[in-house]
């Protein structure tokens, strides 16, 4: 089967890899760097809100198990699309909502989820931006797989730990 890749920001990365791991369906999860301009930007310098990169995930995933509409139910649900320049404590916009698509499949079924989470649900108050995929950078070593290696980190118990708790009450993942 072939796989697709998407790049998501929906705040902290550690929370959207955690929760993307764990969907029936994905390949693999990437934390890292999408949206600036200068090459191979640093944690420090995406922190800033300055650099114009993004935290995302690279999403890869296979579209005959896990098509992108479900893919970005569990993306809609895990944040706050309506929230701008900022996650909960995350704030700035290195932690803004975003999708990067990789086809003009993508490009339609994201914009369809929105227009319907706009009418259905946010009453037109999503803010997540849709853009073409350019570039990403994966992000430094010890950001990658950070949940399942950081378990009782404080972070993890407070923001992911309930995140993951919810997703699994509804059946979004595994």
């Amino acid at each position: 089967m072939n796989s697709e890749k998407i790049y998501l920001g929906a705040g902290c990365f550690w929370c959207a890899e955690a929760v993307f791991q764990r969907v029936e369906g994905v390949v693999s999860v990437r934390s890292g760097y999408s949206g600036g301009t200068k090459a191979n930007p640093t944690y420090e310098e995406v922190s800033t809100g300055m650099s114009g990169y993004v935290e995302v995930v690279e999403v890869e995933f296979i579209p005959e198990i896990l098509s992108v509409q479900k893919l970005l139910d569990v993306f809609f649900e895990m944040h706050d699309p309506t929230s701008k320049d900022k996650q909960g404590n995350d704030e700035g916009s290195q932690y803004r909502s975003i999708i990067f698509v990789t086809s003009k499949e993508q490009f339609g079924d994201a914009f369809s989820k929105i227009q319907e989470l706009n009418r259905n649900k946010y009453q037109g108050k999503i803010v997540t931006e849709l853009k073409k995929f350019e570039t990403f950078y994966i992000a430094e070593d010890y950001h990658q797989n950070f949940y399942n290696n950081n378990q009782n980190y404080p972070y993890c118990k407070v923001v992911i730990d309930p995140k993951i708790k919810k997703l699994l009450s509804e059946k979004m993942i595994k």
